[in-house]
This record gives C-alpha cells, structure tokens and sequence, in this order.
C-alpha cells in the first residue's frame, strides 16, 4: 500500500456496525480476516 492515496485506499463493511472501515498499516498483513472496525465492534459482535 505504499504510495496509495488516501482517498484510494481498500475499504470493508463492518460485521457488527455495518459501517465502513478504511485499511490500516496495522493490518497490512492480514486484511484479508480483518472483520470489525475496532475492538469495541469485534467484542459486542454478538449483540
């Protein structure tokens, strides 16, 4: 990802907020599982 754009960036749908999330350099190596926007997401997956 490096010299993309932001505007350019891969963008997922939220499994529990079903809002869009941008890629993050923390998640480089595996953006493919990536699910949840943020850890509050990922634990109240259930609700």
């Amino acid at each position: 990802m490096k010299g993309v754009k932001k505007e350019n960036l891969p963008v997922k749908i939220c499994f529990a907020c079903n809002k869009p999330f941008t890629w993050r350099k923390k998640w480089e190596k595996n953006w493919n599982e990536v699910k949840y926007c943020s850890d509050r997401c990922r634990n109240n997956k259930n609700i």
